[in-house]
C-alpha cells in the first residue's frame, strides 16, 4: 500500500480531442457542488430571513444526511447500476434546479413587501429544499465519481477540480451581486435572486453537458471497453472492497470530519470583524474555496505516490482544532483577520489536495473490475465524514 502505480494510457485509445471530455467532467464536477456552495455562500441573505436559526449548521446537517442516505441506497440496492448514467445525472440536476429556486419563489409569491416577514412554513420549505438538494448530490456525485473511477486518472482529477471551482464561481457571483446593489433589505433580496438564477442557468447547462459526453468518441470507447467488466454494487461487495482500501477510506473520512466541523458553520457564524462586517464570512468562504481549488488543481501536475503518507497527513489535520480554538479564545492579535485568513487558506488547500490524491489513488489500487465500486466506497466514506463533521460543527456553539 506504500506506493500506488497509476494506470498508464493505452496507445490504442482515441485521443480526447481538444480535451472536451476533460472539460465536461470538470464542468459536471462544478455543477455537482455548485448548489451546496450557492446555499452556504448566501449566508447574509438567509441570516437576515431567519435570524434566530443557526442556518449554516442546520443546512449542513440536512444536506449531508440526505446525501449519505442516497449513497447508502446505492450501496444496498444493486439494481441502481442497471439504470443509465445519463438518467441518473438528468434526474439529479433537475432536482438541483428545483431546490435552488425555492427561496426566490417564496419571495415572489409572498404578499408581504418586507423581506424578513416570511409566510408560514417558509423556513420548513427552505430546509426541505436543502434536503432535496442533498438527495440530488448523492445521486449525481455517486454516479459521476463512480464513473470517473473506471477512467484514466485525469478524469477523476477533473471532477474534483470542478467541485472546487464551483466554490470560486459562486463566491465571485455572490460578491458581484452583493456589491452591485444597495446594502438594503431590497438590495439584498434582488442580489440573492440574481445569484440563484445565474446558478440555476449553469445547472441547466450541466444537463446538456451530461447528455453530450456520451456522444464523444473517446467516452464511447471507454464505456464499451469497461462494459463487460462492470460489477453489480451490493452491500457485501461494498464492504469487501472497503476492506482493500480501508486506509484511504479512513483518510477521506477524517479529512471531511475536520473540514465540515469547522467550515462553513464556524467561519460563517462564530467569527466577527468590525472592519469587514457582513462581508467577513463571505470573504473567508471565498478564501477557502480558492485554496480548495488550488489544492485540487495541483494534482494535475503532481500526485503524492505514497498512500500511507497521504493518510498520515490527512490525520495530522486534527491539529486544525486547537489552532482554530486558539484563534477564537486566545490573545487578541490571534482574533484578527490575518491569522484567520491564513488558517482558512491552509484548511482549504489541504482539504483539496488530499481529497484529490486519495480519490485518484484508491480506484487505481484495486483490479479494474472493482474500480467503480472503490470510487463509490470512497464517496460513501466521504459522505460519512461530511455528516459527522456537520454534526460536530454544533459543538462550536454548545
Amino acid at each position: 500500500m506504500e506506493a500506488v502505480k497509476l494506470v498508464s494510457s493505452d496507445p490504442s485509445e482515441r485521443p480526447d480531442t481538444y480535451r472536451v471530455a476533460y472539460i465536461i467532467h470538470f464542468l459536471l464536477g462544478a455543477g455537482n457542488l455548485l448548489p451546496w456552495n450557492a446555499l452556504i455562500t448566501a449566508v447574509d441573505y438567509f441570516a437576515y430571513l431567519y435570524p434566530t436559526k443557526h442556518i449554516e449548521k442546520v443546512f449542513s446537517v440536512a444536506y449531508m444526511i440526505s446525501s449519505v442516505m442516497v449513497l447508502l441506497g446505492m450501496i444496498s440496492w444493486g439494481g441502481w447500476s442497471k439504470t443509465t448514467l445519463r438518467l441518473r445525472m438528468n434526474l439529479g440536476f433537475s432536482m438541483f434546479v428545483m431546490s435552488l429556486m425555492v427561496a426566490p419563489v417564496i419571495d415572489w409569491t409572498s404578499s408581504s413587501t418586507k423581506l424578513n416577514e416570511r409566510p408560514s412554513g417558509a423556513y420548513g420549505l427552505t430546509v426541505a429544499a436543502v434536503v432535496i438538494c442533498g438527495l440530488a448530490d448523492g445521486l449525481v456525485g455517486g454516479s459521476l465519481i463512480g464513473s470517473a473511477g473506471k477512467l484514466p486518472k485525469q478524469y477523476m482529477q477533473a471532477v474534483f477540480a470542478g467541485t472546487a471551482s464551483s466554490g470560486i464561481i459562486i463566491s465571485i457571483l455572490r460578491i458581484i451581486t452583493k456589491a452591485s446593489l444597495p446594502q438594503t433589505p431590497k438590495g439584498l433580496k434582488i442580489s440573492a435572486h440574481l445569484y440563484f438564477m445565474v446558478a440555476t442557468i449553469f445547472l441547466l447547462c450541466c444537463v446538456i453537458f451530461s447528455n453530450l459526453q456520451h456522444k464523444l468518441p473517446v467516452m464511447q470507447q471507454y464505456h464499451q471497453r469497461l462494459h463487460q467488466e462492470s460489477t453489480l454494487c451490493t452491500g457485501t461487495k461494498f464492504w469487501a472492497v472497503a476492506g482493500k482500501i480501508k486506509g484511504a477510506a479512513f483518510g477521506i473520512f477524517i479529512i471531511y470530519i475536520v473540514t465540515l466541523s469547522i467550515f462553513p458553520g464556524f467561519i460563517a457564524e462564530d467569527l466577527e470583524s468590525k472592519l469587514l462586517r457582513d462581508w467577513y464570512p463571505i470573504l473567508l468562504i471565498t478564501v477557502y474555496n480558492l485554496a480548495d481549488l488550488i489544492g485540487k488543481s495541483l494534482t494535475a501536475f503532481y500526485v503524492m505516490q505514497s498512500m500511507t503518507r497521504a493518510i498520515w497527513v490527512a490525520t495530522a489535520r486534527l491539529l486544525f482544532y486547537p489552532l482554530f480554538v486558539v484563534c477564537l479564545h486566545g490573545p487578541k492579535w490571534l482574533k484578527t483577520e490575518v491569522p484567520m485568513v491564513v488558517l482558512t487558506f491552509l484548511l482549504g488547500f489541504s482539504n483539496g489536495y488530499l481529497t484529490s490524491v486519495l480519490m485518484i489513488l484508491a480506484p487505481k489500487s484495486v483490479p479494474l473490475s472493482e474500480s467503480e465500486l472503490s470510487a463509490i466506497v470512497m464517496t460513501g466514506f466521504l459522505g460519512f465524514g461530511l455528516v459527522g463533521g456537520s454534526v460536530l460543527g454544533w459543538f462550536w456553539i454548545l
